[in-house]
């Protein structure tokens, strides 16, 4: 039988998770963006409907609206001989770094997907999320749309579509993220990023990318303080949040096992025991405070968290 409607949604997303630089993403299941693709008799194109939540307007032209574009592929790749019309809500800001793009890109994926009289399989799901991801950044990193379609933290590898394995999160924890009133284009943020990068400092940051991964499949969390660290990119773009050294020693100094930019930022997040969650908040918010910083505070357990299909 032929759905008429069908709604998904996806999570916020950190990408990068400090210690892999467009190699791990991590679902972030206190924001959420969602799409309703309503079935449209006629030619396989995808058009903008209602578009409400944080934001009132969205781009309606396919090729600069995630949501669309990724709507589009599955269209394409699936075969379809229907358009669809996309409903928007949008739960996660915009320019933000936690993954709104991708969010809106894997949240019209799955939901023209369940449309499909033949469902496409997962892989070619993250590569139509990943040809959304591209109208808000080209060439797309896979970070944000891998960890909201796959959930969880996932290791990005090498190939076409690459190879994406689940690392086991540990126990215990809460991630907290705090996104600042300011804005930074993803592109931007990597057009500033230098071309070469000293040895030394990438054998360091090599170390820690094992030593943090090695560390959640032994739910060892001195290994993963030890190694939830970036000397590569950060540095070059702490500058882009002003109170970034700031809010990350007050985080430290509070029991964080770790305080980098989510993503390209600017906001930024920290993974801290549940019992020092408080603690670290409150540090974190009074020294954006004393920078005249505002910021909205989000909060969510490590724990199961992915893009999900409403059932029709």
């Amino acid at each position: 039988m032929q759905h008429k409607d069908a709604t998904a949604r996806a999570p916020a997303s950190i990408g990068n998770v400090a210690a892999g630089f467009d190699c791990l993403g991590l679902a972030f299941g206190a924001a959420w963006d969602e799409v309703t693709a309503h079935y449209c008799a006629g030619q396989p194109t995808a058009q903008l409907g209602a578009v409400s939540g944080l934001v009132d307007t969205l781009p309606s032209d396919v090729m600069r609206n995630t949501a669309l574009r990724a709507a589009q592929a599955v269209l394409t790749r699936g075969k379809a001989n229907f358009g669809v019309g996309l409903d928007v809500v949008k739960g996660i800001p915009m320019s933000a770094g936690m993954g709104g793009s991708a969010a809106s890109a894997v949240a019209a994926t799955l939901a023209v997907n369940a449309l499909l009289p033949k469902p496409l399989g997962m892989d070619d799901l993250f590569l139509c999320a990943m040809d959304g991801e591209a109208a808000s950044a080209d060439p797309p990193p896979p970070d944000n749309v891998a960890g909201a379609l796959y959930g969880d933290l996932v290791l990005i590898g090498n190939g076409t579509p690459p190879t994406l394995t689940p690392i086991p999160l540990p126990k215990g924890l809460t991630c907290v993220l705090f996104h600042p009133d300011l804005k930074i284009n993803t592109e931007d943020a990597r057009n500033i990023l230098s071309p070469s990068i000293a040895l030394p400092k990438v054998i360091t940051q090599m170390r820690h990318m094992g030593g943090f991964i090695a560390g959640c499949y032994a739910n060892d969390l001195d290994l993963i303080a030890q190694n939830l660290r970036d000397v590569l990119i950060e540095p070059q773009r702490a500058a882009l949040v002003p109170p970034f050294c700031e809010v990350k020693t007050a985080a430290l100094g509070a029991g964080a096992l770790g305080c980098s930019l989510s993503g390209s930022g600017p906001s930024m997040f920290a993974w801290v025991e549940n019992q020092h969650c408080d603690a670290v908040i409150a540090v974190m918010s009074a020294a954006f405070a004393a920078a005249n910083c505002a910021v909205d505070v989000y909060r969510s357990p490590l724990g199961p968290c992915r893009a999900e299909v409403a059932a029709p």
